[in-house]
């Protein structure tokens, strides 16, 4: 009597095994959200507070402990713009591109930011030191344009304010 082939929908029943710290981490995340697909955003938040990011090496193994495809999972972590997929700079830069600071300046800020820190939105600095990002709205439009570092808000940034800010930033590093 001749078998039958199992048919394979491409997933497997066999546990997710990890073999770096993050992947470690990453399973670790993973049961304490009891492994479920609709925690995935929760599951990519909390890694990203552990990691400073979510690795690339980690997708296989949250998408094997969430039987959920690897295209699947890298989908929803590219698709949020908040997600790191790579370790930012000690210092991240959040400038702000809504309406409001549209109108008072941000787009020359932001070609300003990028020419003096050599980097594009999105990138960090070839040091490691600062990543500049682009946000959507930090609720200071009254005293646009407006970007963040770290926890601090500041307004009403033109080219040589932001000049200053880094500056400060430098001048801390330093010391």
């Amino acid at each position: 009597m001749a078998k039958k082939a199992a048919k394979s929908n491409g997933s497997s029943t066999a546990p997710a095994t990890a073999a770096t710290p993050s992947e470690v981490a990453a399973l670790a995340v993973c049961a304490r959200h009891g492994n479920k697909p609709d925690e995935l955003l929760e599951i990519f938040h909390e890694l990203q507070h552990q990691l400073g990011y979510v690795p690339e090496a980690t997708l296989p193994v949250i998408s094997k402990a969430l039987n959920r495809s690897r295209a699947e999972v890298y989908g929803v972590l590219t698709f949020y713009h908040e997600f790191r997929r790579h370790p930012a700079g000690k210092h991240v830069v959040k400038i702000c591109r809504a309406e409001a600071c549209q109108s008072m300046g941000t787009d020359a800020l932001c070609d300003h930011a990028e020419r003096s820190l050599r980097t594009k939105l999105g990138g960090t600095t070839s040091d490691g030191a600062v990543t500049i990002e682009q946000v959507f709205c930090l609720g200071n439009c009254a005293l646009s344009p407006a970007i963040m570092v770290g926890e601090k808000l500041y307004g009403k940034v033109d080219p040589k304010r932001f000049d200053e800010i880094i500056g400060s930033l430098e001048k801390e590093a330093a010391e």
